[in-house]
């Protein structure tokens, strides 16, 4: 149960860590203008607080849905480690292994 445990929080952690590394760029990418010429800028008046709450927001979904993942991917391993556990054939007294 503590392996489980362990590895289940694991996998959270290392969802959310990719998850960090992983939901910027494809918010910029998401927000990005297409069609514009090359070099030119666009300009725009915006609303800085409501554009920080949008991109948070955006951010801290992707890191809970990383998690999530990463939990389910490290009690899947858990549960394949548990299971190969069991697998194993017991040897019959006075057998010689071959």
């Amino acid at each position: 149960m503590k392996t489980t445990l362990v590895l289940v929080l694991a996998g959270a952690l290392l969802g959310v860590v990719v998850a960090s590394y992983v939901v910027p760029p494809a918010l910029s990418w998401y927000a990005e203008p297409g069609g514009l010429p090359g070099g030119t800028s666009v300009q725009s008046l915006v609303q800085i607080p409501e554009v920080m709450k949008y991109t948070t927001a955006k951010l801290i979904r992707g890191q809970f849905i990383g998690g999530v993942i990463g939990a389910g991917l490290g009690l899947a391993l858990a549960i394949t480690m548990r299971v190969r556990r069991r697998k194993k054939p017991a040897s019959e007294p006075g057998a010689t292994p071959m």
